[in-house]
């Protein structure tokens, strides 16, 4: 798709954040004219966003950072329902309390993301809660239900997915749709907003929302979503096997945060510094080519950018340092720590799981029998081990490793 005139779309496509385009050529061409509002929608469903969420993120920096202006819509409303997108089964439903907590938590990650000063491009952070609370049931079936066809409906992903494999959809969840086009519709009124962007999975309902607003508000309304991001061995790009990469620094430290950039595949480099670090694009390029051991110099690389833009210069600094002395069997400072406190033997199967290495005990298990476990730089040889104090050093401390690239301490 291209090649674009302005800025904005450029830049995506160059960093291959563009998957489709409602109007590319209008879409364009506002974008050079007039400083663009564009929205993504992001559910309070836990207190930190994850890594699942960040092409997302940088959807809205690189706007910004293009002349337009970010809004952040946070589902307060909508997290009442739940999207049904890519989901077997209903969400947990959320009280008004942990909901508010929740965007809070997500407050501060898109804080360091984007600019929320006053000016024409500052970011806003809206919330849905604000119009869909007061909503008149039977006036908003009226006056926007009408516009929503079952039969159109019924052939969202979102929908026809849950239904052929006989899990249950509510009625609940069968109106999310409708709310998220109301939400663009109630955006453009209330913020001259013209654009949603979203991932490839909220195509049918950005379109919905397209639509909407030109029916109701004859408004000239744009959607644009970005590729669903998978790594080049075919996996879901942010999980791992000790769960969900968080952007928060509470969820997850910024030395796992860097830890899991710096074990990006080999086939995944370029892609993944044009899509999550500011480098230009000819840096990327030549980093990309680099091949067998030195393409670990470009990991290194991907990780300190990605990191600092999630946690500032100073973490990422520190969390590159803590991994140069962790190679080279330095220092323990900022790994992951297991305590053993009562001075009890532990089993190692645990201490693996403690520190993040493992989702649980047959992983475990299987990781020490293939010999990918160490305790101070010697194979554990059976699943059955004990840490005692015995395996600390002068220090109070040992040092545990699974793979090549994740550390961990052990200290009394």
């Amino acid at each position: 798709m291209g090649p674009f005139k302005s800025d904005f779309l450029s830049s995506l496509s160059e960093r291959g954040f563009i998957h489709q385009i409602t109007d590319a050529a209008g879409l364009d061409a506002r974008a050079q004219s007039s400083v663009i509002s564009a929205y993504i929608g992001f559910d309070a469903t836990a207190d930190s966003l994850h890594i699942g969420n960040l092409v997302q993120i940088m959807l809205l920096r690189r706007l910004q950072r293009t002349g337009h202006r970010p809004i952040v819509l946070m589902g307060g409303g909508t997290t009442k329902v739940g999207d049904p997108s890519g989901r077997d089964e209903t969400r947990q439903l959320l009280t008004d309390e942990q909901i508010n907590a929740n965007i809070s938590g997500i407050r501060a990650t898109f804080a360091r993301f984007l600019d929320f000063g006053p000016g024409a491009t500052g970011a806003i952070m809206a919330n849905n809660d604000d119009w869909l609370k007061g909503l008149q049931y039977i006036d908003f079936l009226r006056d926007v239900g009408r516009h929503f066809t079952i039969n159109r409906m019924l052939t969202m992903d979102s929908v026809k997915l849950r239904l052929e494999r006989e899990q249950p959809l509510t009625f609940l969840e069968f109106n999310y749709m409708i709310m998220q086009g109301y939400d663009f519709v109630e955006l453009n009124k209330r913020y001259g907003c013209t654009l949603q962007m979203g991932g490839s999975d909220q195509w049918g309902n950005i379109v919905q929302g397209v639509e909407l607003g030109r029916r109701m508000n004859e408004a000239q309304l744009f959607g644009l979503t970005s590729p669903l991001i998978t790594t080049s061995s075919g996996a879901k790009m942010g999980k791992t096997a000790s769960g969900a990469v968080w952007l928060n620094p509470d969820r997850l430290s910024p030395y796992d945060y860097w830890q899991f950039w710096r074990n990006t595949e080999d086939g995944d480099v370029g892609r993944f510094l044009r899509m999550f670090t500011e480098l230009p694009l000819a840096e990327i390029a030549r980093l990309e080519k680099l091949k067998d051991a030195d393409i670990n110099a470009a990991k290194e690389i991907l990780a300190t950018e990605a990191t600092r833009l999630c946690h500032g210069e100073s973490l990422a600094g520190e969390a590159a340092a803590t991994a140069t002395r962790a190679f080279a069997g330095g220092a323990a400072e900022g790994l992951p720590t297991f305590m053993l406190n009562s001075g009890d033997p532990v089993p190692i199967i645990d201490v693996v799981i403690a520190l993040g290495m493992a989702a649980s005990k047959s992983e475990a298990r299987r990781l020490i029998d293939q010999g990918g476990v160490r305790l101070n730089d010697q194979p554990v040889k059976t699943a059955t081990a004990f840490i005692t104090e015995a395996d600390l050093d002068g220090a109070g401390l040992a040092r545990l490793t699974v793979g090549k690239k994740r550390h961990g301490i052990i200290r009394r």
